[in-house]
């Protein structure tokens, strides 16, 4: 059964790579693409979004442009890790795909409200601001919603941004706590395990020999994006957060972790943005997250080669 997907992100290169892959895929209907500030201001990840549908040749999917702030904080940006654009490396023609008329989270609510319960999958790549607005606009869509599997949060890890904090949490800490609190579903791919799915020149050389542009893109992207987390981690590569998202919907079997509570820090300015993980089940607090841990690098990487290579 084909299932149907919302994808909200912030481009970026490997939220691109997850866009690519998820289009890529005849298991999963990506029905639209919402689009928020994070890795870079709102109007570049609308720019970069539309690039990459085009790069897809999939101009029909519609585009919502949604929040252009957090909730509550001032908007901190990662052009240090993406890019000037967010998507520097490649240089991919400026796109022709209009925006749709009305905002992400309008659309959000609006296809979860006309679908049939638990047939809508939101998928966030960057800050949950579009989903933790939606959630507080229309509360009845969230027992409607089927799940939400996103990237964000680490716990063993510690964070990317700060000693604590994971980029996407801790743009907009207020909305994370939210979303975490609705009662909706929540599959987590947090630091712990995007940590272990690293590029490597292997995989890079495999791109490279499909035979088809996108995939050509990608390797591209990838060595702008690996220049970065080489310098800061010392890893031969990059690690590949976002598509861990769309390789989960497809092969859940390839990643292991437990059902815990999670709760993000939104008072300390010195660890502002940690999800703060129950592993060990330490409180009695509700457990509301599948906090992923564990993935099979090499076989995921076969995954997301596999659909690349459909292009």
């Amino acid at each position: 059964m084909v299932r149907k997907i919302i994808i909200d992100t912030d481009p970026g290169q490997d939220d691109a790579v997850a866009i690519l892959i998820a289009l890529a895929s005849r298991e999963l209907e990506v029905i639209g693409i919402t689009c928020v500030a994070g890795n870079v201001p709102l109007e570049l990840t609308g720019n970069n979004t539309r690039k990459i549908l085009e790069l897809a040749g999939r101009s029909e999917i519609p585009v919502f442009l949604g929040s252009e702030q957090p909730l509550q904080r001032r908007l901190v940006t990662a052009e240090h890790a993406h890019g000037k654009t967010g998507l520097d490396g490649p240089e991919l023609p400026e796109p022709k795909i209009s925006y749709q008329e009305i905002s992400a989270i309008d659309f959000i609510i609006d296809t979860v409200k006309h679908s049939d319960p638990q047939t809508i999958t939101l998928c966030p790549l960057g800050p949950l601001t579009n989903i933790a607005r939606a959630f507080k606009k229309c509360p009845n869509i969230i027992p409607r919603i089927q799940e939400v599997v996103l990237m964000g949060g680490g716990f063993f890890e510690g964070g990317n941004v700060t000693p604590s904090a994971e980029f996407n949490i801790f743009v907009d800490p207020h909305a994370a706590q939210e979303v975490m609190e609705s009662g909706v579903p929540i599959v987590m791919h947090p630091l712990d395990v995007t940590h272990e799915v690293i590029t490597s020149p292997d995989v890079i050389q495999r791109l490279k020999e499909l035979n088809n542009y996108p995939a050509q893109v990608t390797a591209e992207m990838l060595g702008f994006y690996e220049r970065f987390n080489g310098e800061k981690y010392g890893y031969e590569g990059a690690p590949l957060h976002d598509p861990n998202v769309i390789v989960y919907l497809l092969r859940p079997d390839l990643y292991k972790g437990k059902l815990i509570n999670v709760q993000v820090e939104t008072e300390s300015e010195l660890t502002m943005g940690m999800t703060v993980a129950d592993w060990w089940c330490s409180t009695n607090r509700p457990k509301n997250v599948f906090f992923v841990r564990h993935a099979d690098k090499a076989e995921v990487f076969n995954v997301i080669i596999d659909l690349l290579g459909e292009y």
